[in-house]
Formats: C-alpha cells, sequence, structure tokens
C-alpha cells in the first residue's frame, strides 16, 4: 500500500506548494489520505482550498495530529518546490519526527535527505526509506540523443507555459485523461519531479539531468512513450517558460523532442516573471506564438491560468483572446479540456 501524507507546513495555498497541488489532483503512485499545513487551514478539504472541488483529503495542523486520525499511513512526501529547492528549515523536524513514526520520506526538492547522516542514521534504526526524487542519474543509466525521435509516428504537443508555475503540468495531465477517456491512447512524458510523484510512467526530471544528456533523456522519454505505451499521442510538460530568465527552457522539447504543435499557457494577470518585477515584464502572447513559430513549431491552442480572476474575468479574457489570435482558447480548470479533442483527432490521422 501507499498511503502518504503530504507536507506543506504553511504553503499550502501558495505557488510553492504546486507539487502538493499536483498530488491532490490526483496521483496513481500514492494514496494521498491527508495534508499537513497549519493552523490556518486545519479541518479544512485541500481540494476546496485548491480549487474549490471537495476531494476528502482533510487538513491537519501537524503529523501528530494527522496521525492520530489516519491509520496505516506509510509515506510522508514533502508537498513544496521552493525557489533553490531547498528544504524549509520548519519541515525538518517533521521529517525526523515522521521517520520515527515508521513513515519512509519522498522528497522532491535538490537538498537530499540521503546526504544528511543524522536523517540517513535515524531512517535505518527505524526501517524506511529516503526516496530522494531528484537525485541525477549515473552516467551509465543516461542516454545520448540519437535522432530515433524523427521516426516517432504519434504527433508530439509540448505543453509550455510563459512563465513558471503557469500549470503546464496539470493541463498536459488533463490531456492525456482526456483522450484516454474518449479512446485515444496517449501518454504524457513528465519532466519534473511531481510528474513522477504523480504515477508518470516515461519521464526524467529536467533540472538534474546533466546538461548534455537533456536532449536524450527527452528522446528517449518519447520513443518509449511511443514503442512501449502505443501512444497516438504524446504530451510533453514543459519546464519554467522560454524566456524566463531565472531558467529558460522548452526549446529543447521543439528541436530535441520534435514537438511541431504547442498548446501555450499563460496568466493574464501575470505582469512579471515569477511575479517579481526585478526579472522582468512577461512579453505578450502573440510574441511568444511568433518565438515557436520562429523554432519551426505551431501553436494550436493556449490556456489561461486564471489567477486573480473572478469567473466573469476569466470567461471574458477566453472571449478576448480568442477573437484577438484565431486558435482555440482554453479554461482547463473552468471547462477542461476537451473542446480540444477535435483537433487532436485530426493531428492524429495526419500522421497515420
Amino acid at each position: 500500500m501507499n498511503n502518504a501524507l503530504v507536507l506543506t507546513n504553511g504553503l499550502l495555498v501558495q505557488p510553492d506548494a504546486k507539487t502538493a497541488h499536483g498530488l491532490i489532483r490526483g496521483t496513481e503512485r500514492f494514496t494521498v489520505k491527508g495534508i499537513i499545513d497549519g493552523e490556518q487551514t486545519k479541518g479544512k478539504d485541500a481540494g476546496e482550498l485548491l480549487d474549490g472541488k471537495h476531494r476528502n483529503i482533510p487538513v491537519f495542523a501537524n503529523l501528530s495530529e494527522a496521525l492520530a486520525s489516519l491509520t496505516d499511513i506509510q509515506y510522508l512526501v514533502i508537498g513544496v518546490a521552493t525557489v533553490g529547492g531547498r528544504l524549509p528549515g520548519n519541515m525538518l523536524e517533521v521529517v525526523k519526527t515522521a521517520i520515527a513514526s515508521g513513515l519512509s520520506i519522498v522528497n522532491g526538492l535538490h537538498e537530499y535527505l540521503n546526504e544528511k547522516p543524522e536523517v540517513v542514521a535515524l531512517a535505518q534504526q527505524n526501517g524506511v526509506q529516503l526516496i530522494d526524487v531528484r537525485k541525477p542519474k549515473t552516467r551509465e543509466q543516461l542516454h545520448f540523443w540519437t535522432g530515433e525521435v524523427f521516426k516517432v509516428k504519434a504527433p508530439i504537443i509540448a505543453v509550455i507555459g510563459m512563465d513558471c508555475a503557469m500549470g503546464k503540468r496539470t493541463t498536459a495531465r488533463m490531456l492525456r485523461q482526456a483522450c484516454d477517456k474518449n479512446g485515444i491512447k496517449s501518454e504524457m512524458v513528465y519532466t519534473g519531479q511531481t510528474g513522477w510523484l504523480q504515477g508518470g510512467k516515461y519521464g526524467f526530471v529536467f533540472d538534474s539531468t546533466l546538461n548534455d544528456f537533456v536532449s536524450g533523456e527527452l528522446e528517449h522519454a518519447i520513443v518509449s512513450a511511443w514503442k512501449e505505451g502505443g501512444a497516438e499521442i504524446i504530451f510533453i510538460e514543459g519546464q519554467s517558460s522560454l524566456r524566463n530568465p531565472s531558467g529558460p527552457c522548452g526549446s529543447e522539447l521543439l528541436i530535441s523532442g520534435d514537438a511541431k504543435h504547442v498548446i501555450l499557457l499563460f496568466a493574464p494577470k501575470r505582469k512579471y516573471f515569477d511575479n517579481d518585477e526585478h526579472w522582468g515584464r512577461i512579453p505578450s502572447v502573440e510574441s511568444e506564438i511568433a518565438l515557436i513559430h520562429a523554432f519551426g513549431s505551431k501553436v494550436i491552442a493556449v490556456a489561461i491560468n486564471t489567477e486573480d480572476c473572478t469567473p466573469e474575468e476569466a470567461f471574458a479574457y477566453q472571449k478576448e483572446y480568442q477573437e484577438k489570435l484565431g486558435i482555440p482558447v482554453l479554461l482547463p480548470i473552468q471547462e477542461g479540456v476537451e473542446p480540444i479533442l477535435p483537433q487532436l483527432k485530426e493531428l492524429i490521422a495526419q500522421k497515420k
């Protein structure tokens, strides 16, 4: 059994808890039984706090309350993705207590628990695992790019955002689920730790992969999804954005991953990269589409992250950009992604 608690320690409603947000929305790898956050959110349902949908995942103030209320828990998952991948100081003691309580720890941060001698010793004493998801692969496990991706006969679609924390992974996962529900065999290539935590079969952790092998790991995941998974269509989860100065990313998906089609996410009310004016203003959607076109790929739809929008504003933005861009404009959270299915079916038919 893979029953898990997810640790957010006061960050549940913040963008830093996007790992937790993904697990709340769904995972095939774990059964999420509760969230450990704090006094302000305890007693509430995590799904309702996230997007207004009740998911029967209670929020607890602390670990002791969670373990007193729930039984048969095997894992504590660190549910935050902080800038720089550091473990918040107030979480380490919770992690140690969880280990002493017999829980294995799943950590998606760059700060590895297996490099902390006192934590390793505690885990050994209690017979539990320390799983550092972002720990780099060995050289022998890595793949170099070969060009085999050009043989793939399934459409490859990159789900790219105009900034971090735009909903790229969530949208890619929703696209896969919508395809599967409608009889289309699809696969999603994950490129971050949360994709693995959600049960992804094909993918790699982009930001902990040696640069020389990023293109090869991407290609290997795509080819495997097509050959082994029998995918009729493949969605690649984007990371960061093409022009975010803290970590520009995306050209690899278009060039090394041969993604000739793109679904582009943007947040109309977000003005600066990572909401930091010092980092620079996010360019226009039109200029991003033109940049992607310059790479030889086509934006077939845009999807709106409706943070800070009222429902009325969300639908107004949808109408505005549909008229302005002349392509489908999705509201994944409000309406799902099914409106684009006819276009996806057409792309599959063209490849056959």
